[in-house]
Order: structure tokens, then C-alpha cells, then sequence
């Protein structure tokens, strides 16, 4: 199993808990970095794949970290998230931890300016990035019968403009409303709600934003720690979330950025 160089130090303080993880497309997914923190903390993994194209880079890595539940799931394809939620329920009666980390937007409309922003293009952004947690936390409200968690993931630029970052900014920043809004309905059911920022960090995900370069480029010369993330440091954030420590937090949005988001 791959291990972080933080292994020695953990528990399992997650043992016979049962975590979904929605959103791994490689060995350099955020969402990779999350599941494998979550495993090493003892959790029952769900693993889903986008498609048939995607599954022969996601199975090894469902396979390396035993995933009980392996199945597709493309948001825009009606009906496969309630699937995988329906295999959840026959499997393990429960939930106890779901990961959204998906993002989406035309290439069209992700490179060009906000304001020439198709409308088509907008909606599928908006569908896809930010009512699909929408929808995941209706269907893992029923199955999170001891309380749980919910994690999505955003990005500074829901709060500040980054430039190049264009339509997802709008987008991040009704996901992250959203976050807040399901704090707030779910909270009486001991269900916490997070959405969590990772600072910019290489994945081909987000290789396709305009001069991405240029943003890795200020984000190591301006980090207060002067070195980039990388998809461990969310995992180990986003699992602390999603364990008892964090029993009193809901609603926030954590950085996981080295102190960029303080910079001016």
C-alpha cells in the first residue's frame, strides 16, 4: 500500500469507518492522496472511476488500497451516482465519510474570459462542480445514520480573482455557499460538512487551466513555507476533517496551501 511520510505517526483513528471518494483519475488525483490517507487510517474504501477510458488508471490504485466498492460514476450520467450509493447501502447499510473532488467546465469556456462564458458552458460547470456535492449529500444524508462527513473541494480563487482561473471562480464560490448552507440543514443529524482549498499543486486535472505554469510559479515564490503542496498534505488535512478531532468543526473552508491565501 503507498504510505506518507507521515505513516508512522498515524492511528486508526478511522478504523471501521466506511469512506466514499468520488474523483480519482490518477496516481496524481487530490482525491488519490485523500483516499490512500483515509485507508491508512483504518476507513473501508468506495472508490468510483468516470468511465471505461478512466478505469485502467483508477483499478490498480482501488486495488493497492482495497477498495471494497469499485463502480462508475459521471455526474452529468443520470442515475450512476444513485447506484453506487444503492451498492453502498446493499454492502454496508451505511456512511460514514464522502469525498466530492470533481471539477468540470468546456475547455471552451475554462480558457476564455467570464463574460463570454457560454450559457450551455455555465450550466454544465455549475451541474457538475457544485450541485452534483449537492445531490451526493442528499443520497449519503439517509445512510449516514451515525453522523458523518462530507468533504468537497475548492480553490482560492472562489474568493479572490486568480487570474486564468475565469469561470471556475463563480463556480468554486457557490460550492463553497453551498458548504456552508449544508452545514446549517445537516448539523442536527451530527452531519459535518467541509470544503476544503488546496493550494495549486501538479495534477493534469488542473493542467488544463490557461498558464498554469505561472501559477505554481507565484505560488512557490510567495508561500510563506515556499514550497508547493502536494496531494498527501490534502489527504492528511482532509482526513484529520473527517476524524474526531475535528468533531466541533463544520461549515469552513481549511487551506491546505502553505499560507499563500494570507499573502496580499
Amino acid at each position: 500500500m503507498p504510505e506518507t511520510s507521515d505513516a508512522p505517526l498515524l492511528s486508526k483513528v478511522l478504523h471501521g469507518k466506511r469512506a466514499l471518494v468520488i474523483g480519482i483519475a490518477n496516481e496524481q488525483s487530490i482525491a488519490y492522496g485523500c483516499a490512500r490517507v483515509f485507508r491508512q487510517l483504518g476507513a473501508d474504501l468506495a472508490i468510483t472511476y468516470l468511465n471505461d477510458k478512466a478505469r485502467p488508471y483508477v483499478e490498480p490504485l482501488a486495488q493497492a488500497l482495497e477498495a471494497r466498492i469499485f463502480a462508475p460514476c459521471d455526474f452529468s450520467h443520470s442515475g450512476e451516482l444513485e447506484e453506487v450509493f444503492g451498492q453502498i447501502e446493499k454492502r454496508w447499510g451505511r456512511l460514514d465519510i464522502a469525498l466530492h473532488s470533481v471539477a468540470y467546465a468546456p475547455r471552451e469556456d475554462l480558457r476564455g474570459r467570464l463574460v463570454d462564458s457560454s450559457d450551455e458552458g455555465f450550466k454544465v460547470a455549475m451541474d457538475i462542480s457544485c450541485h452534483s456535492f449537492i445531490r451526493m449529500a442528499r443520497l449519503a444524508e439517509p445512510l449516514m445514520t451515525e453522523g458523518g462527513t462530507l468533504i468537497a473541494m475548492s480553490y482560492h480563487g472562489a474568493n479572490k480573482v486568480v487570474p486564468h482561473y475565469n469561470l471556475m471562480g463563480p463556480v468554486k464560490a457557490a460550492l463553497e455557499s453551498t458548504v456552508r448552507y449544508l452545514a446549517y440543514e445537516l448539523g442536527p443529524k451530527d452531519i459535518r460538512v467541509h470544503a476544503v482549498s488546496p493550494g495549486p499543486l501538479k495534477t493534469r486535472a488542473a493542467s488544463g487551466l490557461k498558464d498554469f505554469d505561472v501559477l505554481l510559479a507565484d505560488a512557490t515564490e510567495r508561500s510563506p513555507i515556499g514550497e508547493l503542496i502536494d496531494i498527501d498534505d490534502v489527504g492528511l488535512t482532509t482526513a484529520f476533517l473527517a476524524t474526531p478531532f475535528a468533531r466541533r468543526l463544520t461549515g469552513t473552508t481549511t487551506y491546505v496551501d502553505g499560507g499563500l491565501s494570507i499573502m496580499a
